[in-house]
């Protein structure tokens, strides 16, 4: 379990790539403070298990599901990412609860710089936009965040962000450009309420019309 309250910015400096997986090898000194083999740490939203570490980086393994909801399918060495350790029983809940179990990603669709902010607006495929709600929490890249606005458009749907510039520098959002793709994890409230209304609704039509209660986009383990 996480906050969403980055810790620190790391670095991938190593990618090991098999048929259906891979693995990744991840700078990252404060984030392995007190850490143990088979600890939990978000890189860019994702909750990965350590497997081995040392000093300054750790290595853990991406499975086939993972790479294709998120982007680490493109993961590459030098790349940036944000770090957070799972959080402690008793700390301060800084940001929301969020899980490392994304939904999938969003691409960057425009930014709107402002003097001491920048607004960030991403899409929204129609599988995650009812679980978006303006001034709810959502989880871009593992950075907990409050939706500033949203839309529905025929083009499709979007959401906004309004970002600080403590968030700008301490986080990989500030260097985001149009065009890119980030992890996406909804609120963890708002996917128990979505479940519970589509059995609802299943288990009150007549059994010859109900179907098959869809489970929604794919969670990652």
């Amino acid at each position: 379990m996480f906050t969403g309250i980055i810790e620190e910015l790391g670095t991938v400096t190593r990618v090991e790539r098999s048929a259906d997986a891979a693995r990744l090898t991840v700078r990252g000194p404060l984030a392995l403070q007190g850490v143990k083999h088979g600890d939990s740490i978000a890189v860019s939203g994702v909750c990965l298990t350590v497997v081995e570490f040392d000093a300054e980086s750790f290595t853990a393994d991406v499975m086939a599901q993972t790479l294709e909801m998120s982007t680490f399918d493109a993961a590459h060495e030098g790349l940036e990412v944000n770090l957070e350790r799972a959080a402690l029983v008793g700390d301060r809940l800084g940001g929301h609860i969020v899980q490392g179990h994304i939904d999938g990603t969003a691409r960057v669709l425009e930014i709107r710089p402002g003097d001491a902010w920048r607004v960030i607006r991403f899409s929204l495929d129609e599988a995650h936009a009812p679980l978006v709600v303006d001034k709810g929490s959502i989880a871009v890249d593992g950075v907990s965040l409050t939706v500033s606005a949203l839309g529905d458009e025929p083009a499709g749907s979007w959401f906004e962000v309004s970002l600080i510039p403590e968030t700008l520098t301490a986080t990989t959002l500030g260097r985001l450009e149009v065009g890119d793709l980030v992890n996406l994890e909804t609120d963890i409230l708002a996917r128990h309420v979505e479940r519970m209304l589509r059995l609802d609704a299943h288990r009150s039509l007549p059994s010859s019309l109900a179907e098959p209660v869809a489970t929604g986009a794919g969670r990652l383990a």
